[in-house]
């Protein structure tokens, strides 16, 4: 029986020549990941263990993101753990604030996995990496303090689910409204404990951050990874960007392959797509989306604070000013997009029309700091999750959208289609 990408991947890391859905197996990691609420817990563990080190300081990567910098007393505290800890198991991927970005950004921008690793990371959105065909997955802390221990970590294998993606997409269209429609059309637990692997032609029109984004919200359809195939603009991201020198092998799922599901996806007949409250499926295009008042978008975050993301962002903004009464926040996913940004001139234009640019941080994206809601607020933005209370107050509410939409939103004071800016800039 043939083995898709995924199952090809753990196999190789569990030492076998083949495996099939729902058989357990432990395997070999390459990277083993924590941020500043995830790993004291896992320290904690790891030391209620007995275990004095780690099974290798250079496959673990500690990143303090989402209360730093610290917001409060408890944040310092939590912060000061995982620096002692790194310090004092000598961890060569700690990354201290001013160095840091959003972990998920971070990981693949310095190199740290690669396509055909197996990572684990104490959060869910570790599945990110799965857009350079690595297999990636959130654990809980517990399981990252054994994977800190001993390198390994034990799966029950996934079954599958095929996205074939077919045509090219259009005028502002994202990764981010491709992964919105694919779980309004599947459901927040349509892929719950399988592997969603992204196939087809149309593959070749997104770019390696679309692909970052709708890896990243894989979790968000219930799967436990999302994966790309490896190809010239996964190799391009890897030579050019990264700039490594790391060797790795390409994994590529059998012609035989088995899978549960299989849905085709015309990107040509998609529009961009907004998630209403209060789950990441009650999707809607944007045509549906009438006189929606908005008071705070946010653009950025682990999901979609790139470079692509900032540039769509900008290009909207720019000789645009924010709506009266409307705060708008941008977050760069990483320092080196920051400074990216910053020499473009994209920051310039953030500014110039009314938003705030803040340092990497996950913080308004859980409604940890840096942009909570109050009573009865909406916010739109290009982060993951619109649960109840995510962003700040139990009765706010968040719409899910792409930085186009967001942009375009912060801009007339209401949801907004793109589009709608282009043409005001025309008639001017």
């Amino acid at each position: 029986m043939g083995m898709t990408m995924t199952q090809k991947i753990l196999a190789a890391h569990a030492g076998l020549d083949s495996v099939v859905p729902g058989q357990l197996i432990e395997v070999e990691l390459d990277l083993v990941l924590g941020n500043d609420i995830t790993t004291p817990v896992a320290i904690k563990a790891f030391e209620e263990m007995g275990m004095k080190t780690v099974f290798d300081k250079s496959k673990i990567a500690i990143v303090p993101d989402h209360f730093a910098p610290n917001k409060d007393i408890q944040s310092a505290i939590q912060c000061q753990i995982i620096r002692k800890f790194s310090h004092e198991h000598d961890i060569e991927h700690y990354f201290e604030v001013g160095e840091m970005g959003i972990e998920h950004g971070l990981i693949p921008e310095k190199g740290l996995i690669m396509p055909g690793e197996v990572a684990i990371g104490a959060d869910s959105h570790t599945c990110t990496y799965g857009a350079i065909g690595a297999f990636a997955t959130g654990i809980g802390s517990t399981d990252m303090a054994a994977g800190m221990a001993t390198g390994k970590a034990w799966f029950k294998v996934p079954s599958a689910i095929k996205i074939e993606l077919i045509g090219k997409p259009q005028g502002w269209l994202s990764g981010k409204d491709i992964i919105l429609y694919i779980i309004g059309k599947i459901g927040v637990d349509g892929a719950r404990y399988q592997s969603l692997e992204f196939t087809g032609e149309g593959i070749q029109h997104l770019s390696i951050d679309d692909r970052f984004t709708m890896a990243n919200m894989a979790i968000e359809a219930g799967a436990k990874n999302g994966i790309f195939p490896v190809d010239e603009v996964t190799i391009d991201y890897l030579q050019n960007y990264v700039k490594t020198e790391k060797s790795y092998p390409i994994y590529e799922a059998d012609f035989d392959a088995i899978y549960d599901q299989i849905y085709t996806i015309e990107l040509n007949t998609l529009t961009p797509i907004v998630a209403y409250p209060h789950l990441p499926e009650n999707t809607h295009p944007i045509t549906d989306c009438k006189n929606i008042k908005i008071d705070q978008v946010v653009i950025g975050s682990c999901t979609n604070g790139r470079l692509q993301d900032l540039r769509e962002a900008a290009a909207l903004f720019k000789d645009h000013h924010v709506a009266k009464g409307m705060r708008a926040i941008v977050f760069p996913v990483t320092q080196r997009v920051y400074l990216e940004a910053l020499k473009e001139g994209l920051i310039e234009i953030f500014i110039e029309a009314g938003a705030v640019v803040s340092t990497p941080t996950c913080g308004p994206c859980l409604g940890g700091h840096m942009g909570i809601l109050g009573e009865g607020e909406r916010a739109l933005s290009t982060t993951n999750r619109n649960f109840v209370g995510r962003m700040g107050h139990i009765s706010s509410e968040v719409y899910l959208a792409s930085p186009a939409v967001a942009a375009a939103t912060a801009i007339m004071g209401y949801i907004t289609d793109p589009n709608q800016i282009i043409e005001r800039k025309l008639d001017r």
